[in-house]
Parts: C-alpha cells; sequence; structure tokens
C-alpha cells in the first residue's frame, strides 16, 4: 500500500495527520473553543505561520485536509499533541503510534505556543468543517500502489568520513537543529560553501565555518519562518567569480515586502514572495563577503511551500559557449494546487512550476534587470504570452538541478503523495505537473492522493515522462543528487546517487540505463562511519534525517543531515558481494 501523504521536506505538523482519524478520543469539546472573531484572526496568522506549507482545509496537502478535524479528537488531546507530539506518541496512543509507523515521521513541537495562542489556532481550525473532497474525473481505475516492486538493496557499501559539524540555528530547541540544504564550491578556488535556510552562507575552512554571508543584516526584510521551505533558499557564483566577484542567491520575504514581476490574480492571497539577487564583492578572496546586492527578479507564492530553493550554473559549460554564464531557477507551484488553484501554473505563460534560463548580464527581461537567452525555447514563440525565461516546465517542486558528466541536465521533482521521479531536462518539455504525477494521471481539480492509469491516447499531450521513479513504499520526498565524476571511488563511476530527506535512504541509477522513455532501475546503496555500518538514521540518531547531498570541485561527493547539522565526505566504496 502507498503512504499516502506526509512528504515533508517543510514544516511537517503530523498533528493534523492524526486529527483527521483520532476519534480515540470521546468527545470534541467543540462547545470549548470560541468563536471569536478576533480569536480566530489571530488563530489564521499562527496557522499561516506554522501550518500553512503543509495543510489546507479542502483537501490532503502534505498532511490531510483539515476540514472538521476539531470534531474527531478533544480539544485538550490537540493541544497535548501540538505541544509535545513525541511525548503522546511515547505514551502509548494507539492511534498515534499505527500513523507513526505508517508515515514514519513525526512532527517538531510547538512548545512555544502560549495557551492563549494555542485557543486561537484552535478556534481558526475549528472554523472549517469537514472538507468535501472534489471527485475524481476517472480515466480508469485508481491504482492504489502504484509501484508494487519495492527498491532492491544492492552491494555497494560506501565509507564516510564526518567533515564538520554546523553550529545550531534553531533558537527554541527543537530539530532541526540546522538548516543546512546545499553545499557546493567556489569557482577557481574550490573553497567549499554551505547554506544554512535560516540565513547563513557558510565557507568551509580548515574543516571550520565561516560565515561568509549573513542574509539577515543584508536584507532586513528577509524572513524564515516557518522555516523549512522558507528563508535562504540557494546560491550559485558566477563561473567568473574570481574576476568579476558575482555571487547570486535566493531568500524569502513577506507577501506584501515589494512589487513582484511575476504575480497572480488579485483574488488570491500571496503568502509570501521569492527573491532572486545578484551580489558583487571587489574581493572575491574574502572569508566574509562585503560588496552590493542587486534585486533580479521577485516572484509572489500562494503559499510557504515549494519555492524558489535552486539555482545554479551549467558547470561543463565554457567560455564562448551559448550556455556559459546562463543562471538556471528551479521555481516551484509554491503549493497553488493543494489550495485550490492549480490554474496558476502548468503551461508556457506562467514561471510556476518550472525551471528558468536567464542570462543574469543581460538587460532585455520586461523589469530590465537581466536577460533572457535568444535560444531559450519559447523566445520566439508564437504565442504571445509565452514567457521567454521558461526552458521547461511541469514541476510541482524542482527541489534540484545537476549534469551528468556528458553534459545532461537532470532535475529531481518532490512529488505529492506518491511518486518521486528523476527528470532529463529537455529545453521546451512538458513534464506533466499538476495533471500528472510522474508517470501517472492525477485530477488537479480532485483527490490529489489518487492517481490513474495514462489513457490510451496519451501521446497527444506531448508529455516528458521520469527517467527514474519510485513511489511511497519506499520513501516520503526525493533529494536530488549527482552523476560521479571524481577520481577517489572508482565504484562510483557511471552512477547518479540520490535519496530521499526524510528517511535517509540512499539509492542509485546507473547512467548507462538513462533513455528518455524508459525507467532507469533504482538500487540502494549502504554506508559505514568508523567500518561500522549503520543506516543514516543510526548516524543521525533521530527519525528524521533531511538528506542532502552537495559536490566539490574535483567531482567527489558528500551527504548533509540537516537534522543534526553534520557534513560527511564520501571516502571510498566495496562491493560487499566480495
Amino acid at each position: 500500500m502507498r503512504k499516502e501523504t506526509l512528504v515533508t521536506i517543510f514544516n511537517s505538523t503530523l498533528f493534523l495527520v492524526l486529527f483527521n482519524s483520532c476519534n480515540s478520543n470521546s468527545s470534541s469539546g467543540n462547545s470549548e473553543i470560541s468563536k471569536d472573531p478576533a480569536s480566530i484572526a489571530k488563530g489564521e496568522a499562527i496557522f499561516t505561520k506554522n501550518c500553512s506549507s503543509c495543510h489546507n482545509f479542502k483537501q490532503d496537502d502534505i498532511g490531510p485536509a483539515l476540514g472538521g478535524i476539531t470534531t474527531s479528537a478533544s480539544v485538550n488531546w490537540l493541544k497535548n499533541f501540538i505541544r509535545d507530539p513525541k511525548n503522546i506518541i511515547e505514551s502509548g496512543d494507539k492511534k498515534a503510534a499505527q500513523l507513526l509507523k505508517k508515515y514514519k515521521v513525526a512532527m517538531p513541537s510547538f512548545a512555544t505556543l502560549s495557551d492563549n495562542e494555542m485557543d486561537n489556532l484552535i478556534a481558526f481550525i475549528n472554523k472549517h468543517g469537514k472538507s468535501g473532497r472534489l471527485d475524481s474525473t476517472e480515466k480508469g481505475k485508481e491504482i492504489l500502489n502504484p509501484i508494487p516492486e519495492t527498491i532492491p538493496l544492492s552491494n555497494l557499501l560506501v565509507g564516510l568520513k564526518l567533515l564538520t559539524q554546523f553550529p545550531p540555528s534553531a533558537n527554541d530547541g527543537n530539530l532541526p537543529v540546522t538548516g543546512i540544504t546545499k553545499l557546493a564550491s567556489q569557482p577557481n578556488t574550490g573553497s567549499l560553501f554551505v547554506v544554512d535556510l535560516r540565513g547563513k552562507l557558510y565557507k568551509i575552512k580548515n574543516g571550520k565555518q565561516v560565515v561568509y554571508m549573513d542574509i539577515a543584516k543584508l536584507r532586513p526584510r528577509f524572513i524564515s519562518e516557518p522555516g523549512q521551505a522558507t528563508g535562504f533558499g540557494s546560491f550559485a557564483f558566477h563561473p567568473d567569480f574570481e574576476k568579476n566577484g558575482l555571487l547570486y542567491t535566493t531568500h524569502t520575504e513577506s507577501a506584501e515586502a515589494g512589487k513582484a514581476d511575476f504575480g497572480f490574480s488579485d483574488s488570491i492571497k500571496v503568502g509570501l514572495q521569492w527573491i532572486l539577487t545578484e551580489w558583487k564583492t571587489k574581493h572575491p578572496d574574502a572569508d566574509t563577503f562585503s560588496g552590493i546586492g542587486r534585486e533580479l527578479l521577485r516572484v509572489n507564492m500562494v503559499t510557504y511551500s515549494h519555492g524558489m530553493q535552486e539555482i545554479t550554473f551549467n558547470p561543463f559549460s565554457k567560455p564562448g559557449e551559448n550556455d556559459y554564464g546562463m543562471l538556471y531557477i528551479g521555481v516551484g507551484d509554491g503549493g497553488c494546487t493543494q489550495v485550490g488553484y492549480p490554474s496558476v501554473l502548468h503551461g508556457k505563460e506562467k514561471i510556476w512550476g518550472s525551471i528558468l534560463r536567464i542570462d543574469p548580464k543581460g538587460r532585455n527581461s520586461e523589469n530590465g534587470k537581466y536577460g533572457i537567452p535568444d535560444d531559450n525555447p519559447f523566445v520566439h514563440s508564437q504565442n504571445t504570452r509565452a514567457v521567454g525565461e521558461i526552458y521547461s516546465y511541469g514541476f510541482r517542486n524542482p527541489h534540484r538541478i545537476s549534469w551528468t558528466k556528458t553534459g545532461e541536465m537532470i532535475a529531481c521533482n518532490i512529488g505529492q503523495a506518491n511518486i518521486e521521479s528523476l527528470y532529463l531536462i529537455k529545453p521546451g518539455h512538458n513534464y506533466g505537473w499538476p495533471t500528472r504525477e510522474g508517470s501517472f494521471v492525477l485530477d488537479p481539480y480532485g483527490d490529489l492522493n489518487k492517481v490513474y492509469p495514462l489513457p490510451p491516447n496519451d501521446s497527444i499531450y506531448k508529455i516528458t515522462y521520469p527517467i527514474a521513479e519510485y513511489d511511497h513504499d519506499d520513501g516520503n520526498a526525493i533529494s536530488g543528487g549527482y552523476g560521479y565524476q571524481g577520481t577517489r571511488i572508482p565504484l562510483l563511476k557511471g552512477k547518479f546517487l540520490f535519496g530521499d530527506i526524510p528517511t535517509g535512504r540512499l539509492f542509485y541509477i546507473d547512467l548507462t540505463d538513462v533513455k528518455q522513455g524508459k525507467q532507469a532501475p533504482i538500487k540502494e546503496w549502504s554506508v559505514s562511519v568508523n567500518d561500522t555500518i549503520k543506516t543514516l538514521k543510526e548516524i543521525c540518531g533521530n527519525n528524521r534525517v533531511d538528506l542532502r547531498f552537495g559536490q566539490d570541485s574535483q567531482g567527489e561527493l558528500y551527504i548533509l543531515t540537516k537534522e543534526d547539522g553534520k557534513v560527511y565526505k564520501l571516502m571510498s566504496a566495496t562491493d560487499k558481494s566480495y
């Protein structure tokens, strides 16, 4: 059976999963809940900050639809679980234990909410009655288990060495301790940099962390709450950084912080804004950034989810080639599908759910701050509404983008309730979301937990399907990786390594199996630390890992575990069958 949802690289709130199902508590205590409009308004603000990136009241999102939850559990139980979910689970609550076993991840506690804030939050939730889910437009019978085969464990065993551990960035002591999400190298020098979502870009020097950039100081409107889907999203050094001192970042600000370059109908409420910034320093070799920033573009998002968390340059492009210095930007759907606005995306006329390609040095964009490359696929389209910046589209959350040694571009796409996928990216291609989840049909106006078989006439839709995919029997949210390009570990040559964010399971495909229109077999690999074989959950000491991958200038790979702030380097590999 599929694990219905709780794909949570974000601020996962498992207590809301339990709300919908938990009827082990006798009465709901509904009469205790305030109906005061002022209390409900305050509760909405709390919900928006802490819960809306994963939940709505109409249909399942990362967590389930919340309409009517206050009729299925007592107010006292809800409060206790919100404050200390771990304690409720460990107390022997049967329903909590069952759901934890099923979803495998528990939420962080919200012990910092005061009694008054808790009452206001429940007052807002209580306002929403049971959700009437839309019936899916079934082109075939619902597929209950999209991929029955589980991912097999291979003989590949990789030895890890702890490189460094980052300082806590959480103020409340709750997990995750840090928000480290990306490791990349600086061109020419090869120095390693790591970003923490909560606002800092670190340089690793002699195994220690030096704060290179504190974006909260540079951009006072910066926000990093609720924290798992917002903040300091990504960074990318220009390939000529040593000469021009140009660095690019993405970060979040509040909904009305500035005028958006890309927005939607005024009838749709804006959750926040993502901003792409170009920074210039006169001292590229410095350990601490000093310089000026220039905003390139600003994008409105419907919710806190699926933002602009990937920017990168093609590392194999050479000076004089068309792709040299072109910046690729992964733009998620902003959670619009889950809250009932799938029309915001999926098309060459809208940037949400797409991969953009821009020339930061150009000035022919509508706002005059960057360039639109002339060889982008829709620049010369007969469709006058086509967005020239779009390189490809049809993604829910194109979370990571990388290139193989042969120049193939691969992106991972974090799925909804069923499918996690890898795509071979080609200019102008449509990758299906929200009418497809991986290689299955999805009804964007129906129940997003359900998928269906492809129709007999599927070819007329001209959708490009994954080169590899797995369902939620094997994981919850894909962590994009890299094709191995180093020399240290010969056994990894020809392999594309990736994994699952919350569970920390590690996967690979053989690049020789990659072919557009075909599914490459996925295999699992194991790791050891100090010659002891352990899972990343065991190494991390927590049920949730928050796995990410990194790559240095020599093509060697790294593993980041956000929950404890540790970075490991892949040092060796053996075939356990020998």
